[in-house]
C-alpha cells in the first residue's frame, strides 16, 4: 500500500524477551492495536525501534511479522540507518522485496557526514529503489542537518516524498513550507512539539508515545485537522508531561514503560541500554500513573 504520508505514524518499538532476542508476538499485538486506534501507518526500526541495535536479519525478521500483521490495512514503513553505503542500497533492495512499502532514511550513522556527503548518500540509497523515501532530519540526536539548499536539491528526485522534521524549532518548518511550498509531505517527529506542527501546516505526526497512548493520538491529530482546536489543545495538555517523555536520551526506556502499564508491550530493551532504575525509574513510572490517573474520556471524531 503507498503511502500518503499523512496522518498518525507510530514509530513502533522493538519488543524483546528478558534475554535479547526478538518478542515477535508482543511485537504484532501492539501493531494491531495501533491499528485499531486509526492510525494512518506503521514504522518500523526506527531511532525508538532501537535500530542500531538489530542485526540485518533481525531486521527482515521484524518486516516480515510486520507484514503479516498489517495485511495491507496501512502503509509499511522501515527505517534504515547504516553506516555504510552499499549495506543501505542492499538492504532497500531486500526489504522492498519483503514487503515494505516505503523507507525513513537517517543520514549515514556514526560518521557526521558533510553536506556532499549527506545529499550523495541519500541520492544513492534512494535511486537503489522504486519505493517512496522520507528524509528522516533529526540533527539534535544525528548531527547532520538537512538544510533547506539540501531539501531543494533531493526535490528533484522524484523518490523523495516526504520529510519528518525533527530539529526541534517549529520556525524551521515554516521556513521549509516558505521555501518548497507542497513539493514535499512533513510529518512531525517532536512529540511535544506535534499539535503546534500540524496547526502550522504539518501533514502528519510520527509519533512515539503513541506506542502507549494510539487512540489519544489519533485524536488530537484527528481534532486538530477538524479544526476543533480547544477540544485538541485540553487533550495534548493532559498529554504533555507524557509527550517530554520522548524528548529523553533514555526515550526507549521511557516508552517502554508506558507501554508495560497500558498493556501494549513490555520494557526489555537490548544492551547498551539497560531498564531505568532508582530515582529516574521513579520520576518517569510517576508521570505515567500521574497520567493515567487523570486519563481524559475522548472526545467522538
Amino acid at each position: 500500500m503507498k503511502p500518503n504520508w499523512i496522518g498518525v505514524y507510530p514509530a513502533v518499538t522493538t519488543k524483546f524477551f528478558e534475554d535479547e532476542t526478538l518478542d515477535l508476538k508482543t511485537f504484532s499485538y501492539n501493531i494491531d492495536e495501533q491499528i485499531k486506534a486509526g492510525v494512518h501507518g506503521i514504522i518500523i526500526c526506527g531511532s525508538l525501534g532501537e535500530n542500531s541495535t538489530l542485526t540485518y536479519t533481525e531486521k527482515l525478521e521484524l518486516l516480515t511479522a510486520a507484514r503479516e500483521t498489517i495485511a495491507d490495512r496501512v502503509p509499511l514503513i522501515i527505517g534504515i540507518a547504516e553506516n555504510i553505503t552499499r549495506m543501505a542500497v542492499s538492504f532497500v533492495k531486500e526489504a522492498a522485496g519483503a514487503g515494505a512499502d516505503g523507507f525513513m532514511l537517517l543520514p549515514p550513522m556514526r560518521y557526521p557526514s558533510d553536506e556532499r556527503e549527506t545529499l550523495h548518500y541519500m541520492h544513492t540509497v534512494a535511486d537503489a529503489t522504486d519505493l517512496p523515501v522520507m528524509i528522516y532530519n533529526n540533527p539534535v540526536a544525528y548531527k547532520t542537518l538537512v538544510t533547506i539548499p539540501m531539501f531543494k536539491d533531493l526535490a528533484q528526485n522524484a523518490h523523495f516524498e516526504s520529510m519528518k522534521e525533527s530539529t526541534g524549532d517549529i520556525r524551521y518548518m515554516t521556513d521549509i513550507i516558505n521555501e518548497l511550498g507542497n513539493r514535499f509531505k512533513i510529518l512531525s517527529g517532536v512529540d511535544d512539539m506535534a499539535l503546534e506542527s500540524l496547526l502550522m501546516g504539518a501533514d502528519g505526526w510520527i509519533a512515539g508515545l503513541v506506542d502507549a497512548f494510539p487512540r489519544e493520538t489519533v485524536v488530537i491529530y484527528e481534532l486538530a485537522k477538524q479544526g476543533r482546536i480547544e477540544e485538541a489543545r485540553e487533550i495534548y495538555r493532559w498529554f504533555y508531561p507524557l509527550l517530554h517523555l520522548d524528548v529523553s536520551t533514555k526515550f526507549v526506556q521511557n516508552i517502554k514503560l508506558a507501554e508495560v502499564a497500558t498493556g501494549l508491550g513490555t520494557e526489555y530493551v537490548r544492551q547498551p541500554r539497560l531498564p531505568l532504575i532508582g530515582e529516574e525509574r521513579e520520576h518517569v513510572l510517576k508521570v505515567i500513573n500521574d497520567s493515567l490517573a487523570k486519563r481524559p474520556v475522548l472526545p467522538q471524531i
